[in-house]
């Protein structure tokens, strides 16, 4: 029976159990823990200066009270991405191709910084929805389409995640389809197609990568805007 393309996009179910839970929770396993020890192992610390590294680089525009948010961001694309990098794996599932999971990434953690911005300093935060010097005429529409644009930011985060895993497995599942097809047919182009499988392959595992950044880099600029 011929299955369809989105068929791995689903759920798997042992017993009837979604495995989803299973999945976002497997990822820490691959992690070492620190130790009690005074020299830590060499995987150990290039794995503290990345995240060392990434810290820095991606609060350094942040003032010193959103500091206190490096540990969860960190944290939070650190996961994004190993979960992306073992869903190109073969027979394997990916949570974050999921509209649910995303939104519920992203939703709660914009829903803070708006709420920081607006217990912080409410003025700025109310000022965001109408620039200075606008025409009276104009300051209802501005208001709504701010507040639209403001509503809509949690929504296009779990979207462009969601879109860029799914558009890339879709491509690659379709290219290596017409692989297994065009072998026994025309082995010479089905052989320059795996080629061009192993190039696309590789721009997923860059593509894996750069959405988790983006995806909390995102996240820091809305913290910015409200600290």
């Amino acid at each position: 029976m011929m299955l369809s393309f989105f068929d791995q996009f689903m759920s798997p179910m042992f017993f009837g159990v979604p495995l989803l839970a299973a999945a976002v929770a497997f990822p820490w396993l691959f992690y070492p823990t620190p130790t009690t020890r005074w020299i830590d192992s060499r995987l150990l610390a290039a794995q503290n200066w990345f995240l060392n590294r990434f810290a820095k680089q991606l609060l350094e525009p942040v003032n010193m009270a959103g500091h206190d948010w490096a540990l969860l961001l960190t944290s939070l694309m650190l996961f994004i991405m190993t979960l992306n990098m073992l869903g190109l794996l073969p027979y394997t599932f990916t949570p974050t191709t999921q509209l649910s999971l995303n939104l519920g990434l992203a939703v709660p953690l914009w829903l803070a910084t708006v709420i920081i911005g607006f217990r912080n300093q409410p003025t700025i935060a109310l000022g965001h929805l109408l620039p200075e010097g606008t025409p009276v005429l104009l300051i209802p529409v501005l208001i709504i389409i701010e507040t639209i644009s403001l509503l809509i930011r949690p929504l296009a985060l779990g979207v462009r995640l969601t879109a860029n895993l799914t558009a890339g497995h879709l491509l690659i599942q379709l290219i290596s389809t017409a692989v297994l097809v065009l072998l026994p047919l025309m082995p010479m182009v089905a052989i320059a197609t795996s080629v061009l499988l192993f190039l696309l392959s590789l721009l997923e595992v860059a593509v894996a990568m750069i959405q988790a950044y983006v995806f909390v880099l995102l996240l820091t600029l809305y913290l910015q805007e409200n600290v």
